[in-house]
């Protein structure tokens, strides 16, 4: 049998999941099921772009349920015991400066599940992320992105 995979996150990652899974299954379940009632009533079905519409919302709210059922079930909490202070590493707040023109950036490395850049948390899956994680204040650092190379400097590691 294939293993679950794992997926980390930090505490308030996981609580924003269980929050869009209730309200998935509380409000949003109940709203597409009365759309598919209504349309019903249309009736003919073979040519109701309504009854279609709402038999695809259907689907993809039942299919994210079950991608965030999953996901808090495989959940892997990550925890700051403090030991790698100055470590860039899952779950912590990275600043560096982009060399040598010196444009700052800041960004929490975090599990997939929680990743969205515009919020400034990148996926520890990312190119930054995978040449960040280990590496300390002060080092300077080739980043692989899809435009080439980016030489980058931590400047701090919270």
């Amino acid at each position: 049998m294939a293993q679950d995979k794992v997926f980390p996150m930090t505490e308030e990652g996981k609580e924003k999941l269980e929050q869009e899974l209730e309200y998935l299954k509380t409000v949003k379940r109940k709203e597409v099921v009365e759309r598919i009632k209504i349309a019903r009533s249309f009736g003919d079905l073979s040519e109701n772009s309504e009854y279609d519409s709402a038999k695809e919302e259907q689907a993809f709210v039942e299919g994210r349920i079950t991608t965030l059922e999953n996901m808090i079930r495989n959940a892997k909490i990550i925890v700051e015991d403090g030991s790698n202070a100055g470590v860039v590493s899952l779950g912590k707040t990275i600043t560096f400066i982009e060399l040598p023109d010196g444009e700052e950036e800041t960004y929490t490395i975090v599990g997939s599940a929680e990743a969205n850049p515009l919020d400034g948390k990148i996926s520890n899956d990312s190119p930054i992320a995978k040449s960040l994680l280990g590496r300390k204040i002060g080092d300077e650092v080739t980043v692989q992105i899809p435009a080439g190379e980016m030489r980058v400097k931590i400047t701090s590691v919270k």
